[in-house]
């Protein structure tokens, strides 16, 4: 076991390396950073000046291991457009990324666990049928076209619902949160909702897949010729055991929430880390584009290092293999 972990380990810090050295390649060579920080007056002299003090005449390999030096230590650099420390904008946008990528999660699981059930115990109702037809355009229709068109009917037509920002905030310790003011609970449902689309329509599809291969099991025929009553076959028996790649799958996609609200964040204004890599975007403000690549990729090795780790402890063949 503990050579596994040290595997996983060690693959996980090839690929943060990996990720620094393109995140580096971004830094270093797409746009000119002695252009974006400098004065628009500014001499020759004042240039190459800034430049040198920049480090950026040092040979590449020198840059590099000044650049991943400094993000071992947690200094991101300072963003161009706000003049502030990137880990500082960071920290201040992932609140609100956070709560809206774990109000999309509950949301996926309330909605595609129930609906795999169906889809699977009743496959040829209709019922079944009309919410795999909706799965489809939940999985085919883009983010954005979905976000607008969830602004046009609840917030332009019906006005139940804001159609951007986060809604009133409390502040609690340094973290800021809307959950507890009826306003930012309202601003939540929107966005939350566009984002836990395709998650949806995955855990849904997984759980009923699942279910249908646990159904015809050995165990669940011997189940149903003991007598024991079809809610606990298919509560405590089938959905118990196909719950556990849905449980693999969530995790994964929390990673991918994070990286992809990107849209839903700029579409409906959130004020996270997704909107601020966007405008880190139109601003070429590379400091920051540079860290939001960093933060994500640290998230999805992180998940995929703890998945690798809790199925070779669920399953003892994979022990083995790395012994």
């Amino acid at each position: 076991m503990a050579r596994l972990f040290l595997a996983r380990l060690a693959q996980a810090v090839l690929v943060m390396l990996a990720v620094t050295a393109i995140a580096f390649a971004m830094f270093r060579f797409v746009g000119d950073p002695v252009q974006l920080m400098a004065r628009e007056d500014a001499s020759i002299a004042e240039r190459e000046a800034l430049r040198a003090s920049l480090g950026l005449n040092d040979a590449i390999v020198i840059q590099y291991g000044r650049f991943l030096g400094r993000v071992v230590q947690g200094d991101l650099g300072i963003s161009y457009r706000n003049q502030r420390e990137v880990l500082a904008l960071i920290a201040e946008r992932a609140p609100a990324t956070l709560e809206l990528v774990l109000a999309a999660t509950i949301l996926a699981l309330a909605l595609g666990i129930p609906a795999g059930v169906l889809c699977a115990l009743r496959p040829n109702g209709v019922l079944s049928r009309l919410v795999q037809a909706v799965s489809l355009v939940g999985i085919s229709v883009p983010t954005f076209v979905t976000g607008t068109f969830l602004i046009l009917v609840f917030a332009v037509n019906l006005q139940l619902l804001p159609s951007f920002g986060r809604g009133q905030i409390v502040d609690i310790g340094g973290w800021s949160t809307g959950f507890l003011t009826p306003s930012g609970r309202r601003a939540l449902i929107l966005p939350a909702l566009t984002l836990a689309l395709y998650s949806t329509t995955l855990i849904m599809r997984l759980v009923r897949s699942e279910m249908i291969d646990i159904m015809s099991t050995d165990y669940i025929r011997y189940a149903r010729a003991r007598g024991l009553p079809a809610r606990r076959i298919h509560f405590r028996l089938a959905l118990k055991n196909a719950l556990m790649p849905v449980i693999t799958v969530t995790g994964l996609q929390v990673g991918s929430l994070i990286a992809f609200a990107i849209v839903t964040e700029t579409v409906f204004q959130w004020p996270g880390l997704g909107l601020l890599f966007m405008q880190a975007v139109i601003f070429v403000d590379i400091p920051v584009m540079t860290a939001y690549l960093l933060l994500v990729a640290l998230v999805f090795v992180a998940i995929n290092t703890v998945v690798d780790i809790l199925y070779a402890v669920i399953d003892p063949r994979l022990r083995e293999r790395a012994g």
